[in-house]
């Protein structure tokens, strides 16, 4: 997949991928992930303008410190991503940390904002779920070839069942890197301390989050077995939101590869009911600062 390169504005140069016409559609992916990830997705869409980010510190985008690597930077690069390529408004689908992402950008822009699907990620997410993601962030891979690392996955990723072989290969290529010394990470091991920091926070109440995305479609694709996002915060997204989109895709734990047939009929039925003509959406005065800052998924 080719990637350009653009500058944030405090000069980080970050990658993304911009490829198909139509309906523009930003993919925003988790936290030690890349635009590679949605793939599988890319090969379903039609008539849809898909836009990838490779969030700073991971993929191809420059590592620029723990310090940076928070969801109101990464939330902001996005939208200057946005203002680089002149588009004024966007659908945003978000895996775990993507999807914090993309609430934060329909609470800041809302204007920019025509529609938000959440990849198994929402305001409450379970703390054993997040620490289990945490014991592996920025350690280095104990075995030589990804051979060895797509052998261990289905082992590694609790919750996934009848996964086939070859999907455990095509993970291995794109969770991790084959160097010359053994298996590396794609992304900046630093990551491990920014989210050490989020995780020892105190919790806040992070549903204005998700309540920022009133007015727009809004769906919600869960694994089954997620250890993060839990059936019951699920039950209460979709009591918050009635006309949510949900998917509950069997034998997926966190988060679906979003190429099930659960996920695909959530996320075209979503995209047929965003508008993507710019309109008048009044400012709204909000402060993003502590349940912004302090969430954090993997």
């Amino acid at each position: 997949m080719k990637r350009d390169t653009f500058h944030a504005q405090d000069g980080a140069s970050l990658a993304f991928s911009d490829v198909g016409t139509g309906r523009p559609l930003l993919a925003l992916a988790g936290f030690t992930r890349n635009g590679r990830d949605f793939d599988y997705l890319a090969r379903h869409l039609h008539d849809v303008r898909l836009i990838r980010l490779d969030s700073r510190g991971r993929g191809e985008s420059q590592w620029t410190g723990a310090d940076t690597y928070t969801a109101l930077q990464e939330s902001d690069d996005a939208l200057a991503l946005l203002d680089h390529l002149g588009i004024p408004r966007v659908a945003i689908i978000g895996s775990s940390r993507g999807g914090i992402l993309a609430m934060l950008m329909a609470m800041k822009a809302p204007a920019r904002v025509a529609g938000v699907c959440l990849n198994d990620v929402g305001p409450v997410m379970e703390r054993a779920g997040l620490e289990r993601i945490g014991a592996y962030i920025g350690v280095e891979p104990a075995v030589t070839t990804l051979e060895e690392i797509a052998d261990r996955m289905p082992q590694a990723n609790p919750g996934f069942h009848h996964v086939p072989e070859l999907r455990w290969e095509e993970e291995a290529i794109r969770r991790f890197v084959q160097t010359p010394n053994g298996v590396g990470l794609p992304y900046d091991p630093d990551l491990r301390l920014s989210f050490q920091k989020a995780l020892a926070a105190p919790a806040t109440d992070a549903w204005p989050l998700f309540d920022a995305c009133a007015g727009v479609p809004l769906a919600l694709i869960r694994g089954a077995n997620s250890d993060v996002l839990s059936a019951g915060a699920a039950a209460a997204m979709a009591a918050r939101r009635p006309d949510m989109i949900y998917a509950d895709v069997p034998d997926r734990g966190h988060t679906p590869f979003l190429d099930e047939s659960e996920a695909l009929a959530a996320i075209h039925q979503w995209l047929d009911r965003c508008s993507f003509a710019e309109e008048e959406t009044p400012s709204r005065d909000v402060v993003v600062g502590d349940a912004a800052q302090q969430q954090r998924t993997g």
